[in-house]
C-alpha cells in the first residue's frame, strides 16, 4: 500500500538523507527534507512520552529527517494508521499486532523491540475489589478504543470469564473517573511507572489488584506475546509489589521505507538509549522505560519480521 502523496518523500531524498549519517553523502541542502510521522498514544500514557523522545532524537541524529508525533488511542489505532499510510512509524504492543494465525499485518515490519508494558488493574484503596473475580458487574475502564489496553483487558475478561460494565476511557480520563467515583476500577497496559497512575497515587491512596490467574490464562491460551511479571513496590507511592502479565512493545515501520533510512533510525535508537531515557529537550521529564532498550532484546520481535534496514543494523553489530 502506497503512502499518501503528502507524506511520501522522494526515494532519492530519503536515501541521501539517511546516507548522510552512514557514509557522508551529499549535504542536506541538496535534498528536500524528509518528513516522517510517528504514531504515539493518548495523554497520560508512556507511548506519548517515549514516542516524543524517539522523534526528537531521530530528528537530531539522522541528517535530513524530521519526525513529528501523532497522538493516537495507542496500539490498534497506530496499526490502522500505519496500514492506511497516514504515518510512517508507530508504537504497538506485541499482542495487538500478532494475528490469530501468528502472522504480522501486511505491509508492516519492526524496527525493534523497545520495552515491556505491564497490565495494571487499579482501584482506590478503600475498594471492595480485592481479586480479579470481584470485577463481576463493576464499572471498569477498558482503556481507549483501539488501544493496547482495550485489546488486552478484553482478553483478560474473556479468560475469566468476567462480565463487567466496560467504559472506554484514555489513561488520564480513567484516572480522573476512578478518583471521582465514576468507575470502580481501571485497566492500563503501560510501562512502569506510568504518568497517569503515578499522579493519581501521589494524591490519593490506590491499590493494584493481583492478576496471577489471568496472567497464567493468557500465557497458556496465546503463547508468544505474554509473560508473568511483577509490578515492583517502588513503582507507585504506597503500593506493594503486585503480580501481573507483561507484553513487549515494538516500534513498527511501513515496509516501503528505504533500508538506509530504517538502518539510520535503528542506529539512533540503540546508540542514544541513555540520552532518550534521561530526558527530552522540550520536556525535562525522564523516560525510564527507555533503559530497557538494548541490542540483546531489541531483536526479539516474535513472529513480526524486522525491516531489512533494521535487520542489517543488527547483523552489523555481530561483526
Amino acid at each position: 500500500m502506497a503512502l499518501h502523496p503528502e507524506l511520501r518523500p522522494s526515494r532519492r531524498a530519503v536515501l541521501l538523507a539517511a546516507g548522510g549519517l552512514l557514509v557522508g553523502c551529499s549535504p542536506q541542502r541538496e535534498v528536500d527534507p524528509v518528513h516522517l510521522r510517528l504514531a504515539t498514544g493518548p495523554a497520560g500514557a508512556v507511548y506519548r512520552r517515549i514516542g516524543g523522545a524517539l522523534a526528537e532524537h531521530i530528528t537530531e541524529q539522522v541528517p535530513g529527517a524530521t519526525v513529528t508525533t501523532v497522538p493516537s488511542r495507542a496500539s490498534t489505532d497506530n496499526i490502522r494508521m500505519l496500514r492506511a499510510g497516514d504515518v510512517h512509524l508507530g508504537l504497538s504492543s506485541l499482542d495487538a499486532l500478532i494475528e490469530t494465525d501468528g502472522s504480522a499485518p501486511d505491509g508492516l515490519s519492526a524496527v525493534c523491540r523497545l520495552y515491556d508494558s505491564h497490565l495494571h488493574l487499579v482501584v482506590m484503596a478503600g475498594s471492595t475489589i480485592d481479586e480479579f473475580p470481584d470485577l463481576e458487574g463493576r464499572r471498569i475502564s477498558l482503556g481507549a478504543r483501539d488501544s493496547g489496553t482495550e485489546f488486552t483487558s478484553l482478553r483478560v475478561l474473556r479468560s475469566g470469564p468476567v462480565h463487567a460494565d466496560g467504559r472506554y476511557l484514555s489513561q488520564a480520563e480513567s484516572a480522573a473517573a476512578l478518583r471521582d467515583g465514576e468507575i470502580d476500577a481501571m485497566f492500563s497496559l503501560t510501562g512502569v511507572p506510568t504518568p497517569a497512575i503515578t499522579d493519581l497515587a501521589q494524591r490519593h491512596p490506590v491499590r493494584l489488584v493481583p492478576l496471577d490467574e489471568p496472567a497464567d490464562a493468557l500465557v497458556t491460551t496465546y503463547p508468544g506475546p505474554y509473560a508473568p511479571a511483577m509490578i515492583p513496590a517502588t513503582a507507585y507511592a504506597g503500593v506493594p509489589a503486585t503480580r501481573t502479565v507483561a507484553v513487549p512493545n515494538v516500534l513498527l515501520v511501513r515496509d516501503d521505507l528505504p533500508d538506509n533510512l530504517v538502518y539510520a533510525i535503528t542506529d539512533t535508537i540503540f546508540t542514544h538509549t541513555g540520552t532518550i531515557a534521561s530526558a527530552s529537550r522540550d520536556d525535562a521529564e525522564a523516560v525510564p522505560e527507555a533503559w530497557q532498550i538494548n541490542v540483546r532484546t531489541g531483536i526479539s520481535t516474535a513472529s513480526i519480521p524486522l525491516h531489512p534496514g533494521a535487520a542489517a543494523w543488527f547483523r552489523d553489530r555481530k561483526r
